[in-house]
């Protein structure tokens, strides 16, 4: 040890003041600025400063409206109640929930999502399976009709669509949705047949020409390869579909409310909630049962509920599908 300590001691101090400063400003760099692959201080705090800014607006509507939707009339009148209601106020929540009529909603609203989502992401992998694997006269036309079709705003078509649809009787009944996504022209489809078109475009053509050799038919290798290869594409494409079916508004109000009918949603139940709670709770003088805002907090909570049980649960297949289909533009 005495040895190390004697030959260690000139080697410390054979070096200079510039060469140890050189060193601490090296060290210095490293730090800030990374080396290789490994980010700096100041790249990770430009990063982390970033996310929190967009998280803390992505949160700051939703904790503002949960908070507020936990206070009584007394906290919403008292300024000195900011944040921190005096006392958790859940009177709100069981009048949103017999205003909102939200068992009736909620089914209303899980059948209108669900049964067209499931109908659209079929159809939409056949189309872009066929687009993606088969030559066939007028492809690059049809393909291009339907680029086309996603171009044209919306609000365009919604009338004749809709004269179209009063006459097949289709109107006032969830048809209005069914019937459209099975013949691919479902809410916003066409996203969903290039997603497929693209991912089904990057599979080895070899796979399907051994499953041929084998003996497999077209419609054993779409389902035996194919949808196997897919699952990504299936995956971000039933969530992206059952969201916008989810908070379609104006569709839904066109086609269900204009017939008598007892299917109903939850956004068309937030919609009319200021009208339905006055029914409900008929206001008289000095009447208690006046509508305030923790009340609409709490029926605007209600509705977005579901979409945020779903995605709490399915975020990370949610995340890694729109990475692996690249709808990202990566």
């Amino acid at each position: 040890m005495e040895a190390q300590k004697i030959t260690s001691a000139p080697r410390d101090q054979s070096v200079s003041p510039q060469e140890k400063w050189r060193r601490i400003k090296v060290k210095l760099a490293r730090f800030l600025f990374g080396f290789n692959d490994r980010k700096g201080f100041l790249l990770k705090l430009v990063i982390y400063t970033l996310l929190v800014s967009i998280g803390f607006v992505y949160l700051y509507p939703m904790l503002h409206m949960f908070i507020t939707s936990m206070k009584s009339l007394t906290d919403l009148l008292d300024q000195s109640v900011k944040w921190i209601p005096s006392s958790l106020y859940t009177e709100n929540y069981k009048q949103a929930y017999s205003v909102m009529n939200l068992k009736a909603s909620f089914k209303g609203s899980l059948l209108l999502s669900l049964l067209p989502t499931i109908c659209q992401v079929v159809v939409a992998s056949l189309v872009g399976y066929g687009f993606a694997r088969y030559k066939f006269p007028l492809k690059n036309l049809l393909f291009a009709l339907m680029i086309f079709s996603f171009i044209i705003p919306p609000q365009i078509l919604m009338m004749p669509t809709y004269r179209l649809f009063n006459s097949l009787g289709l109107t006032g009944s969830i048809s209005a949705f069914i019937v459209p996504a099975i013949l691919g022209q479902g809410l916003n489809s066409s996203i969903f047949i290039l997603i497929f078109y693209q991912f089904f475009k990057q599979t080895p053509t070899a796979l399907y020409e051994a499953a041929e050799v084998d003996g497999a038919s077209q419609l054993t290798s779409f389902f035996r390869i194919a949808i196997p290869m897919a699952v990504p594409a299936f995956i971000v494409s039933f969530l992206f579909s059952f969201v916008w079916y989810w908070n379609e508004t104006y569709l839904t109000t066109l086609y269900l409310t204009s017939k008598d009918n007892s299917l109903t949603t939850i956004l068309l139940q937030l919609q009319q909630f200021e009208q339905n709670y006055e029914a409900m709770y008929p206001v008289t003088e000095n009447s208690p049962n006046k509508i305030n805002e923790g009340i609409k907090m709490a029926g605007t909570m209600l509705s977005v509920l579901p979409l945020l049980i779903v995605y709490f649960f399915l975020q990370r297949y949610f995340v890694e599908s729109v990475d692996r289909t690249g709808i990202t533009g990566e």
